[in-house]
């Protein structure tokens, strides 16, 4: 399995299209919603959780079609299925490598792209720890859509619209710990809420997502 997440490491960095457009796209919302909104600090501070935790889970959902496609077009998905290896561990060993290439480079980023949009002090360390924290979820759900639409072509679009529902309560617990957070408010119950949907995700989804790539296969 070690050597699954080394090879899904390496192919999403010789690709392209994971880590480096991940930071990119977030990037470009932290420097076009000052543009957009105006220099106000007051407005900027205001909507720094949401733009932040929208920019994220738009970045991580660029490379959610190239979870399981490559695999499908060369055949490698065929063998992974009939491997020794459970095709729920192979699920759960992408969803991870997904998330190293994308949603640990995006927590680690983005305390210095709030500075672009005049996030308060106190709310830095909650935006890295509600990231650090649903991330992982966005990942997981991510797979399983992905597993859902594999074998389609051109099923990005799809994908997006099954999975962007699933992602809405990660979005908001996640925002609110950081709203929260900055304004130096107790943080703990969306915390524990956002912890518990990725430990719900990263417990049942796998299964799921397995489920529905043996189904895509026959």
């Amino acid at each position: 399995m070690i050597a699954l997440l080394i090879r899904d490491l390496r192919l999403a960095f010789r690709a392209g299209g994971g880590f480096g457009l991940g930071l990119a796209f977030f990037l470009l919302v932290a420097v076009l919603v000052p543009l957009g909104v105006g220099p106000d600090s007051s407005v900027l501070a205001k909507i720094a959780p949401g733009i932040l935790w929208v920019g994220a889970l738009l970045a991580c959902l660029l490379s959610l079609d190239r979870i399981f496609a490559l695999d499908f077009e060369d055949g490698s998905l065929d063998l992974l299925a009939t491997s020794p290896i459970p095709l729920e561990g192979v699920v759960a060993i992408k969803a991870l490598a997904h998330w190293l290439v994308t949603g640990l480079p995006l927590t680690l980023a983005a305390p210095v792209l709030a500075v672009l949009l005049n996030l308060p002090a106190p709310g830095y360390l909650w935006l890295v720890a509600s990231l650090a924290a649903g991330t992982p979820a966005l990942s997981v759900i991510g797979a399983f859509g992905a597993a859902l639409t594999v074998g389609i072509k051109r099923g990005g679009l799809l994908l997006s619209l099954l999975v962007l529902p699933l992602y809405v309560p990660t979005l908001i617990f996640g925002a609110e710990v950081v709203k929260r957070g900055a304004l130096g408010m107790e943080v703990g119950v969306p915390l524990l809420l956002l912890s518990g949907i990725t430990a719900g995700a990263v417990a049942l989804l796998p299964f799921a997502a397995a489920a529905a790539i043996r189904v895509n296969l026959r």
